[in-house]
């Protein structure tokens, strides 16, 4: 699933193409892959709209068109906003395709789990799933404090809390375990049981995964890839996600791999006390 960096990479590599240009055409291939806004039909509602900017909010992107109109677009698992120079014939998995002045955007997505919801940009964090959203760990407001605040009174493992998007945004299962790893704190730790030295390195390294994540633009398995098509280089930094049953990279120690928070979890029990 594209987490906080593969969703910013889309967000950057996107908006390199698209941003001042008008939807001249929306093609529904699979009409539930979008969800319009009230009883208007979702063609009509964005075509001849123009394309203002690009944001992003947690794992979603915000497309923000004129006249109050914002498309949010989550990923989920597979999902794919690719950019083509010229019109196109549409993947098998392509669901949706925005005809530009210049180019075409194509959704795709093989789970069919992703979705483009229209709503008015008044209403985007109030009338949405934007709405209970946790911090943004990489802005200037998001302190140590805050994360201590987040994590105040909670008896759960903080992997758990951390996959919690209410908690913070963004965050998924390959950041929270890489993150974790780096804190040297176990992903079973109780939140409740962490002090606030061992809270203010969490919050650090967090920041520095998640900008190394972004300056790899992002970590490709199988399915993510960028605006182009191009995909990330996370891969090759990861320290312990995907890589249970193999040795440590700093202690030797084979690498422990748990069902955790409903997750494939993996960690050193050596490094990770």
């Amino acid at each position: 699933m594209p987490e906080l960096p593969e969703v910013e990479t889309i967000r950057r590599t996107l908006a390199e193409h698209v941003i001042n240009l008008e939807i001249k055409e929306v093609r529904l291939i699979w009409s539930s892959a979008v969800c319009s806004w009230e009883d208007q039909s979702f063609e009509d509602l964005v075509t001849g709209r123009r394309i203002q900017t690009i944001d992003r909010r947690g794992k979603y992107l915000l497309i923000r068109l004129d006249e109050d109109l914002t498309l949010i677009a989550h990923m989920r698992m597979t999902g794919r906003l690719n950019y083509y120079t010229e019109k196109r014939e549409p993947e098998k998995h392509t669901h949706v395709v925005f005809g530009l002045e210049q180019g075409e955007v194509h959704f795709t997505d093989v789970r069919k789990f992703g979705r483009i919801q229209a709503i008015p940009t008044s209403l985007c964090f109030s009338n949405s799933s934007l709405s209970k959203l946790g911090p943004e760990p990489l802005e200037l407001e998001f302190t140590p404090h805050v994360l201590k605040e987040r994590l105040r009174k909670k008896k759960i493992s903080v992997k758990a809390a951390l996959l919690d998007q209410h908690v913070l945004a963004g965050l998924g299962n390959i950041y929270v375990d890489e993150s974790l790893f780096q804190a040297g704190i176990s992903p079973e730790r109780r939140v409740d049981t962490l002090s606030d030295e061992e809270i203010s390195k969490l919050h650090q390294v967090i920041q520095n995964v998640l900008q190394a994540g972004i300056d790899a633009q992002g970590t490709s398995f199988r399915d993510y890839r960028d605006a182009n098509g191009e995909k990330g280089s996370f891969e090759r930094e990861l320290q312990v996600y995907g890589r249970g049953g193999e040795p440590c990279k700093l202690c030797g120690q084979v690498l422990e791999r748990i069902r955790l928070a409903g997750r494939t979890t993996v960690y050193c029990s050596r490094c990770q006390k």
